[in-house]
């Protein structure tokens, strides 16, 4: 799975990256990290096939790789294109070595259609083609916001075009969408144990589109009823980035679907171009949701050693899973739980150079924002986000199962803003990394600028209705954006923001945790289970004496570390050479600093499950590795009987599910991990609680005995479904069963409906 030569390569990368200062272009500029370009326009249509152009732009150049391999100055070649993705042989990314073509099936498009009837083939192999025309730089990305109380679906989509030549903006681009409640979702067929094979659907965006169009569960296009429903809106321009390769539109628009008693699927398409899909919940169903973490590779890991036979890049083979049990039972949707992308590069963009050389952290802390800088910046983040949002089988996944993401870890602009001192938070270059990683995260995730949308939440004055803002940010020029959104009767989701108001001494502020509460107090009675997406774990094992030891004046690492002797700089980071690790201690709900918040925030939410009868469970990832933790009543006494988890209202499960990408910690660490983990905590005695992790993994994915019972080290994901009749919220981590290939096996977890009589 290694990509020979992949170590010499990063070698000389970095020895690039570390010439000072660096090198301008002949036109003056600096050279990126990274640079997308425009999608052609057979992409958007999602076809490769020989189709008669539209009229406007002239040829594009070749579009840059799959997902980003974080070197600028090797771009990836365009990548080969395959009729079918395979759950266990996916398109490649990059065209395929020697060897890999000998393991590879054949495919063509010519062998396939001998197959097929004339009128098969042409319906088949007709592109659609945008009128007016649009040339994508991301999109189409789905949103889901709420159901509202009159049972209407809302949601949203964004595209972000190209404003190069012969575009055409008048008028402003169209966002269809079709429903027809007499036509049931489409049923797919179970994919097999063994030699699976999906067909994901091409993507207007996705340099792997495929060269068929998709074909329905009955083999027929998709006929309209007589009750059939269609809507047409006008796309809002709610931002324009510009920048060297010149301005792009962000296009939102608004959905809305009347939801009925059963599932329906809405088709859409963007100015009547490649029509895809999403599915939408029956009235009175819970949604099934799909939930991940840590979507991408730290620096210096190597993405092949996750690449399976048949994969191209190893950032695909956990999603490829994803979307085929999206396929086997369509998932309403996807929730990001921090670090929907890593964007650890943004340090090596040539124009911060000299702020990333500084030699002593107090010149670092006063180093001014100059335009070049903040322009470096901004151009990274859209560059990165439209790079990393557009390939790939995540591109599949965002335009085809509405997202619903927080603020937790949105985006590793640099991982733990908001946990470091604070004369660093301060610091003009620092600080402004992290106040534009939130604005774009604001934009990519939530479709949402503040400047065109505001920030009055009250019902009717803001474009989305789960939205909650809190109180000013901390370090980021913005409020918190926390979101409660209804995903059936008796199921809520609340997306706690995390990271906005964070600081070393404080999670969320008073001012947040008062209007999430009273927001909580409003909803309906009935509701049963609430789910709060925290990013990082509230019951996971504390690292108090790593903590402690890290933060010690007296540690001889870190002082070897900043003089660089023997060969430890890379031990303390290079904001103000602290300890690497440290930063990411701080960051947790069990650290020292953050200890008192977690407690009231939990005793609060007790009295508040109590009252309410509402059962409590906490999603997160963040840790690299799967876990479950729980929250439940202290049994005092040797001889007394726990109480049943069913009539317990401090009965809380947190779910961890990390990462869906990235690599597992190190051995010893999981180790060290798993061993913490049978450690009785004391900390909530006082408040009658206990909590522990549960021993969910009994057998490792292949059989085998394994190193845990606590903890797995694997790629995972999560899938969530209320089960019927039992009331039961049934979380079923999957786990990666062979590095890289992607295929899955299931550990479960049951949240119990509230049992208990209320006050």
């Amino acid at each position: 799975m290694d990509n020979p030569g992949w170590h010499a390569r990063r070698r000389a990368a970095h020895q690039e990256d570390d010439q000072y200062p660096p090198a301008r272009g002949p036109d003056g500029r600096y050279r990126p990290v990274e640079q997308v370009l425009p999608l052609d326009e057979a992409f958007i249509g999602g076809f490769n096939i020989s189709a008669p152009p539209s009229p406007a732009p002239p040829p594009l150049p070749p579009k840059d790789g799959g997902y980003p391999n974080h070197s600028a100055y090797n771009p990836a070649p365009a990548p080969v294109r395959l009729p079918f993705v395979h759950a266990g042989t996916p398109p490649p990314m990059f065209p395929p070595s020697p060897q890999d073509s000998v393991r590879q099936p054949s495919y063509g498009s010519d062998s396939q259609a001998t197959h097929m009837t004339a009128v098969e083939r042409s319906q088949t192999l007709k592109a659609a083609r945008m009128h007016p025309y649009l040339q994508f730089m991301c999109g189409p990305l789905l949103r889901f916001d709420t159901v509202d109380d009159h049972g209407v679906w809302h949601g949203a989509a964004l595209i972000v075009s190209d404003g190069g030549r012969g575009l055409d903006y008048e008028p402003f681009p169209t966002f269809k969408y079709t429903w027809d409640p007499d036509r049931p979702v489409p049923k797919h067929r179970d994919a097999p144990s063994s030699g699976r094979s999906i067909d994901l659907g091409p993507h207007p965006a996705d340099p792997m589109a495929m060269h068929f169009a998709p074909q329905h569960a009955d083999g027929a296009a998709a006929a309209h009823g007589a009750n059939v429903q269609q809507r047409r809106v006008t796309g809002r321009e709610i931002y324009v980035f510009s920048g060297p390769g010149g301005t792009h539109t962000f296009w939102r628009f608004l959905i809305q679907v009347p939801l009925i008693d059963s599932e329906m699927q809405v088709r859409y398409c963007v100015n009547d171009g490649l029509e895809m899909d999403f599915v939408v919940p029956g009235a009175r169903q819970t949604m099934r949701m799909a939930a991940y973490s840590c979507n991408g590779f730290s620096a210096g890991v190597n993405a092949d050693d996750f690449r399976g036979p048949g994969f191209q890049s190893g950032y695909d083979p956990v999603w490829v899973d994803l979307l085929a049990k999206h396929a086997e039972r369509p998932y309403h949707v996807l929730v990001g739980g921090g670090d929907q992308l890593y964007c650890d590069g943004l340090t090596r963009e040539p124009e911060l150079q000299e702020w990333v050389n500084c030699p002593k952290a107090d010149e670092k802390k006063r180093f001014p924002v100059t335009r070049e800088i903040l322009e470096a910046i901004d151009r990274f983040y859209f560059n990165h986000y439209c790079q990393v949002f557009r390939s790939g089988a995540f591109a599949r996944a965002n335009s085809s199962i509405p997202m619903l993401n927080m603020a937790g870890k949105p985006a590793r602009r640099i991982d733990g803003f908001g946990s470091y001192p604070d004369d660093l938070q301060k610091a003009p270059v620092f600080n402004m990394i992290g106040a534009r990683g939130y604005f774009f995260f604001l934009l990519f995730q939530c479709f949402i600028n503040v400047s065109v949308d505001g920030v009055d939440d009250r019902p009717g004055a803001h474009a989305f209705k789960s939205l909650i803002v809190g109180g000013p940010g901390s370090y980021v020029p913005f409020p918190s954006h926390s979101f409660l959104a209804r995903l059936g009767p008796a199921c809520y989701m609340l997306l706690l923001d995390c990271r906005a108001e964070r600081k070393l001494s404080q999670v969320c502020s008073e001012e947040e945790y008062k209007k999430v509460f009273q927001r909580l107090q409003g909803l309906p009675y009935g509701v049963e289970h609430l789910i709060i997406q925290i990013g990082i774990p509230i019951a996971y094992p504390r690292m108090v004496f790593l903590e402690t030891m890290l933060s010690s004046k007296f540690n001889p690492l870190v002082s070897l570390g900043r003089t660089g002797s023997l060969g430890l700089k890379g031990f303390v980071n290079k904001f103000n050479a602290d300890a690497e690790l440290l930063d990411d201690l701080n960051d947790h709900w069990t650290s020292k600093h953050h200890k008192a918040e977690r407690n009231r925030f939990i005793e609060q939410l007790q009295s508040f499950a109590h009252q309410r009868r509402i059962r409590i469970s906490f999603l997160s990832g963040d840790v690299h590795c799967a876990a479950v933790g729980v929250l439940k009543t202290l049994v005092k006494g040797k001889r007394a009987a726990e109480v049943a988890p069913a009539s317990d209202h401090r009965y809380m499960l947190n779910v961890v599910t990390s990462a869906i990408v990235n690599t597992p910690p190190p051995n010893g660490v999981l180790t060290m991990v798993s061993s913490l983990s049978t450690k009785r905590h004391r900390t909530m005695h006082y408040a009658d609680t206990d909590e522990a992790m549960i021993p969910l993994f009994e057998r490792d994915p292949d059989g085998s005995k394994p190193r845990s019972q606590y903890i797995m080290g694997r790629r995972n994901w999560c899938s969530i479904v209320l089960e019927q009749p039992s009331g039961d919220l049934v979380f079923d981590i999957r786990v990666e069963k062979v590095k890289g290939q992607g295929e899955t096996t299931g550990y479960t977890a049951r949240a119990p409906p509230p049992r208990w009589t209320p006050n």
